[in-house]
């Protein structure tokens, strides 16, 4: 009698903590590769509904934790906020990546600035002051500019103050100061800001993107464009200060790290990320292989693919909110009339001024060319 057929392989799941613009463009790398996953989010706004296995509830509480994480191969976070040290500590717990001692040093700029500069990594003189009379004596130590920054909860230009004067940094500390304090960095007077997204494996193994060359407008990423255009010495050096910066925080998946690049050609620190980036999105057109798919990759224990460029250049535009209202935008049509324009909707119910709604890339033989009909298909999505 002929042997009984092995039972059926089943794919690995990953679970995903987070039900936002990141953790819908992960879990759309996973499903490509033929990968499960399960998404956990404390909210249903609009980019989780397009997978069928959602659960929204209360993602701090372990019984909701317990039931979701079931069949998990392992589990990853969209944001360092994601509740993994719960998660972790449940009995039969599958992996963690990054781990919750990574995500509580990186979520604390205190603590994230003082692993940093114990590596020996560039990066702003800074002070972790306990009052604002502390505050202000850094400031005056910096040269009487320095910038103010939350401890927790600061991103995308919430939570930091440039201030100049005894009077700036008084209201920025009853604005932004916590129990403990927070954090006074020295202004650095950058010549550009560079991003460079490194992905690493539990075993160490790791690979590391182009430089890309960012820019902000109101402290938010406006702009992304790969190659940077810089010279090799300049890029190498940002590279290993971007790997040094991955393993000083233990980073496990995908970690972002942002630098100033001074007049001088230093490299310094800005601040680590460790998730998928904004400044990441345009490797899902131009790379070998998305940051995304290498997250996933990295959280399941699967070897790490090529960073490499695939194409020339390429050059990323994030679409904002502009009203509050749908979140759909008009204008969607003009903007795949674009020669070349990838158009990426998160799926976001309802839009508001300055929110993140999407981004376009486009890919081209010149970076001048790829910014300007990304700047032109963006700027057609209307929302």
């Amino acid at each position: 009698m002929d042997a009984a057929p092995p039972p059926p392989t089943l794919p690995p799941t990953l679970g995903i903590l987070g039900g936002g613009q990141l953790g819908r463009m992960t879990a759309l790398a996973a499903v490509r590769m033929g990968l499960r996953v399960k998404l956990l989010t404390p909210d249903a706004t609009g980019p989780e509904a397009a997978f069928a296995d959602v659960t929204v509830g209360d993602w701090t509480d372990p019984a909701v934790l317990a039931a979701w994480m079931a069949g998990c191969t392992a589990v990853t976070v969209e944001s360092e906020w994601a509740p993994a040290d719960v998660l972790a500590a449940l009995p039969g717990a599958p992996p963690v990546r990054p781990a919750p001692h990574t995500l509580r040093l990186v979520r604390h700029k205190g603590r994230q600035r003082t692993a940093l500069l114990q590596a020996g990594l560039p990066g702003p003189r800074f002070t972790l002051a306990a009052t604002s009379a502390e505050a202000w004596a850094a400031v005056e130590e910096f040269g009487g500019r320095a910038v103010l920054k939350r401890f927790e909860g600061s991103y995308d230009g919430y939570g930091n103050a440039t201030v100049a004067s005894r009077e700036a940094v008084e209201a920025a500390w009853t604005r932004l100061a916590d129990h403990d304090g927070l954090l006074v960095e020295a202004f650095v007077p950058f010549e550009t800001e560079l991003a460079v997204i490194v992905a690493r494996g539990a075993d160490g193994a790791h690979v590391t993107y182009p430089v890309a060359l960012t820019e902000q407008r109101d402290h938010r990423c406006h702009a992304v464009t790969l190659p940077a255009g810089l010279p090799s010495a300049v890029e190498q050096e940002a590279q290993r200060v971007a790997l040094g910066a991955v393993e000083a925080v233990d980073g496990v998946g995908v970690v972002a790290v942002e630098l100033f690049l001074t007049a001088a050609g230093e490299v310094l620190v800005n601040e680590v990320a460790p998730r998928p980036h904004n400044t990441g999105h345009v490797t899902i057109e131009a790379c070998h292989t998305s940051q995304f798919e290498n997250h996933v990759r990295a959280a399941l224990g699967l070897p790490l693919g090529d960073p490499g460029l695939r194409v020339p250049a390429a050059c990323m535009v994030n679409v904002l909110g502009h009203t509050e209202g749908p979140g759909f935008p008009e204008g969607l049509a003009d903007a795949l009339c674009v020669p070349g324009a990838a158009v990426h909707l998160y799926g976001k119910t309802g839009s508001r001024p300055r929110r993140k709604m999407g981004h376009v890339t486009v890919t081209a033989d010149s970076s001048s060319d790829a910014r300007a009909r990304a700047e032109e298909a963006a700027g057609l999505l209307r929302l």
